[in-house]
């Protein structure tokens, strides 16, 4: 994988702006919310639903065989930006705790509300495992 920034720009702070990735086989990993493997939630907070939900994109990647530096790219929806925002620290030691200093692309969306209450945030990725 080749971490993609354009000559003169200055370096994104826990995300890249682009992920240009080699042949091999291509994972999607639909949106994961912060419940255990029943559907329960153990939290109506955002660090430990963010963390579940981490593991829970790493659990179904897992299955295909990769690790978490083969995620290219992840997008991140979330419906409450304060919590986001009052926990970005804490975040930042969850994803550092489960993903290393690998950043792939990354967005996040504010939105009004997710399928599965009381979800705050939900992830998903695409990763490219080596051919």
């Amino acid at each position: 994988m080749q971490v993609l920034l354009p000559e003169g720009w200055a370096q994104p702070i826990g995300y890249a702006n682009g992920i240009a990735a080699g042949a091999g086989r291509i994972a999607f990993i639909a949106g994961q919310v912060g419940w255990d493997a029943q559907q329960r939630f153990h939290s109506e907070d955002i660090a430990p639903q963010f963390e579940q939900a981490l593991k829970n994109v790493l659990m179904v990647l897992a299955e295909a065989g990769g690790e978490p530096r083969h995620i290219c790219r992840m997008t991140a929806y979330c419906c409450d930006k304060p919590a986001y925002l009052a926990a970005r620290r804490e975040l930042g030691a969850i994803w550092r705790k489960h993903m290393g200093s690998h950043y792939p692309a990354m967005s996040m969306i504010f939105v009004a509300d997710l399928l599965d209450s009381p979800a705050k945030i939900e992830l998903e990725a695409t990763a490219v495992l080596p051919g």
